[in-house]
């Protein structure tokens, strides 16, 4: 399977945004799909949400489907800092 066909990587590599609750002060914080943290723009904490299991976690391509810098960063945020 090819990278443009892959389904479980087209979040990370094509990645959305979405809104969040900061658990500080109840603002909505806009965070995008391949991010684990992100700043509140109300209260200047750091918001941070679980990413759950995803193909980077059991393809052996995952690095050369996202990129190396991207698979670093994503798999440093889930299990770092959660």
């Amino acid at each position: 399977m090819f990278k443009n066909e892959c389904p479980g990587s087209r979040e990370i590599r094509e990645p959305k945004p979405e809104d969040i609750k900061c658990r500080h002060c109840g603002s909505d914080v806009e965070i995008w799909s391949d991010e684990v943290e992100t700043k509140c723009k109300s209260c200047g904490n750091t918001v941070t949400r679980l990413l759950g299991p995803t193909c980077l976690d059991w393809c052996a391509f995952a690095k050369e489907c996202v990129g190396e810098n991207k698979y670093r960063r994503i798999k440093a945020g889930s299990s770092g800092k959660n």
